[in-house]
């Protein structure tokens, strides 16, 4: 159980927060209660609340940020009031599929000119609340909340700058995307068409260190052609025309990694046809959606096959070979008749014993 006294409530007026929510793990004393009641804030008792946080307690003045009352309205009106809520549901839903771990992962959106909302640092994403998040400029300086902005929004910036259609971006590490991560890999095309229609082909941006110009200068250049990025060692970065696009990206490309991983278990090779791949862009330009593939002959876009090309070049831990029938009828008669001279061998020796 957590204690709640007066130095602590006393730090919690300081945010400038008009509720304060608790439940049974948290022991508020009649002192800060009184402290918060005077204060005019609304003191809220909710099995299963979120506990306040220290950051958010111990958050100074200045993290309010530097806004004008135009954009304070902006951030409080109902439209803001519904996408942070959109935020912390899709927040939920990366930290139940375990894309995101310890307080990894951030997810803005743009919500007028130059202005984005956008996660707080060092928090779960799996448990923040719409009072945690933040507005700031395209330069990542905070105009409004009470909570420090993500150090890596100047990454988010980097695409909006590129793509103006681009509405919301979201970052996490999930682990299949993040195998194809850590081995600076593409994953190969052409086996799956939810992924090529949605998605299309996922750029692989070259690893820089988290929340620098420079991972934010290498990822500028592919924004425009890919909605799904790679970002090496590190993780993925998607954008989309609402914040759930930009969720729907990321579920899409690690569920197609994930396949593909899995897929090198088991014998035999495929992909879809060149023909297939003409129709599946021919689907995805009708919808508006980007291709850096767009133009491109079928033969072309079959240049390559997508097998050899993950493991030809990188060498695959689990070698993926053709499923021939022959050969596996080769194999098991080979096995029988190793299996019957073993036994005549023994049989032999047996015989051989006992006339002795």
């Amino acid at each position: 159980m957590k204690l709640f006294a007066q130095k602590e409530a006393v730090a919690f007026v300081k945010t400038g927060l008009k509720e304060f929510r608790y439940d049974r793990e948290i022991r508020l004393t009649p002192g800060a209660k009184d402290i918060l009641t005077e204060a005019g804030i609304k003191v809220v008792f909710a099995t299963g609340a979120t506990p306040p946080s220290p950051t958010a307690a111990s958050a100074p003045a200045s993290t309010v940020g530097a806004g004008t009352s135009a954009d304070l309205k902006l951030f409080n009106s109902a439209e803001s009031a519904l996408l942070k809520q959109q935020i912390c549901d899709i927040g939920r839903r990366i930290w139940m599929r375990e894309y995101c771990d310890g307080n990894g992962g951030n997810i803005s959106v743009r919500v007028g000119p130059d202005r984005f909302i956008v996660t707080p640092t060092g928090v779960s994403k799996g448990f923040m609340t719409p009072d945690m998040l933040c507005m700031v400029d395209g330069k990542g300086n905070q105009l409004a909340g009470t909570w420090k902005r993500s150090s890596e929004f100047t990454t988010h910036a980097a695409i909006y700058e590129t793509v103006p259609e681009a509405v919301s971006v979201c970052h996490a590490h999930p682990c299949h995307v993040g195998a194809f991560a850590v081995k600076g890999m593409q994953p190969p095309p052409r086996l799956i068409p939810e992924l090529e229609v949605f998605v299309g082909t996922v750029a692989v941006a070259e690893y820089k260190t988290p929340g620098t110009p420079e991972i934010a200068a290498s990822i500028r250049p592919l924004a425009p052609q890919h909605q799904s990025i790679i970002m090496g060692n590190h993780g993925l970065i998607c954008w989309g025309k609402s914040i759930e696009d930009a969720y729907f990206k990321m579920e899409i490309t690690d569920a197609y990694c994930r396949t593909v991983i899995l897929a090198q278990a088991i014998p035999g090779t495929s992909a879809i046809p060149c023909e297939g791949m003409g129709d599946l862009l021919a689907l995805k330009k009708k919808m508006g959606l980007p291709d850096d593939r767009y133009g491109l002959k079928p033969a072309e876009l079959c240049e390559v096959d997508p097998w050899q090309e993950m493991c030809g070049s990188h060498g695959c831990s689990s070698p993926v070979t053709p499923w021939n029938p022959m050969t596996v009828d080769a194999k098991k008669d080979a096995s029988n008749a190793d299996l019957e001279a073993l036994v005549q061998k023994l049989t032999d020796e047996i015989v051989a014993k006992v006339k002795v």
